[in-house]
């Protein structure tokens, strides 16, 4: 990756690696799998290198601005990150781990405070979103403001792998049908998971818990979802085996209003707006400073 260098100043590659670490976790909580962000990386490098660039910018102007920090402003973040990592000890550990002298612990933390009210200082002067705003952005995204569909199940597995012999799979068939008529015909559920299933939930009567659309495998996705409540599944086969399904309960799928997603989208156009000046100031920063790239 090239380097680049602000003002005479080298961008360090811990500062890349960080917005390349914060992209990467971005990308993932936004669904795109780690093959799609490989195939992506020389972009997605890119855009951590010119991040950390601003990143430098604005800890530059932070420091050349008169912004005043306080002892308690920096006591405040210590105490946030004891608690993110479990307490005191935990934090001496980490820091001990990284060879990181609580000084410079405490430096660092001082460059995050004054970046971070050199931000509330340049967007001071923006204004929540107006009501009529909120509204019309619930109208034009109103399709997309559903509640996710769930579903409560329990299941037996009897597994059955792609190596296994004809005779294997027809043994392992003919359990899980009969385990399925006995159930059918009265049977306890919850026995036959704890006593047959060779998945852990059987301990728990096969339990799975809430689960939403996408989160288990197609086939045992398809079946779960299409089931009434009450209903227990012909045998299902999937990669991992032959399953039975009963479906205890099932919610979501209705719309959402605008009293429900009132905050979420006053929240995110307030985002939207300091992110969009947070950009032009930076742009600003840029076009006075000197970047070069080796």
């Amino acid at each position: 990756m090239k380097k680049a260098f602000v003002n005479g100043q080298e961008i360090s590659g811990e500062a890349v690696s960080f917005e390349l670490d914060r992209l990467v976790r971005f990308y993932m909580s936004n669904g795109m799998g780690m093959e799609e962000i490989k195939k992506h990386m020389p972009e997605i490098e890119e855009k951590a290198l010119e991040q950390a660039i601003g990143a430098k910018l604005l800890l530059d102007c932070a420091f050349q601005s008169d912004i005043k920090v306080d002892a308690a402003s920096i006591e405040n973040e210590v105490n946030n990150v004891k608690a993110r990592v479990g307490g005191e000890e935990n934090l001496k550990k980490a820091l001990e781990a990284q060879n990181i002298s609580e000084e410079n612990f405490r430096k660092e933390l001082e460059k995050g405070v004054r970046v971070n009210l050199l931000v509330e200082q340049t967007c001071k002067e923006i204004t929540p979103p107006a009501e009529e705003a909120i509204a019309a952005f619930y109208e034009e995204n109103k399709a997309s403001y559903v509640e996710p569909e769930q579903v409560l199940c329990r299941h037996i597995l009897v597994k059955s792998e792609e190596g296994d012999m004809p005779e294997m799979k027809s043994a392992q068939f003919e359990k899980i049908r009969a385990i399925r008529e006995r159930i059918i015909a009265g049977g306890d559920f919850e026995k036959e998971a704890k006593e047959n299933s060779d998945c852990p939930s059987g301990q728990q009567g096969g339990s799975l818990g809430w689960f939403g659309r996408g989160m288990m495998v197609p086939e045992f996705d398809k079946a779960a979802f299409e089931m009434k409540k009450g209903e227990v599944s012909d045998i299902i086969t999937t990669q991992f085996g032959y399953h039975i399904i009963i479906k205890d309960d099932a919610k979501g799928g209705a719309q959402l209003t605008l009293v429900d997603m009132h905050d979420d989208i006053a929240n995110m156009l307030m985002t939207e707006a300091r992110n969009m000046k947070m950009s032009e100031f930076v742009a600003s920063l840029r076009e006075k400073a000197t970047i070069e790239y080796k």
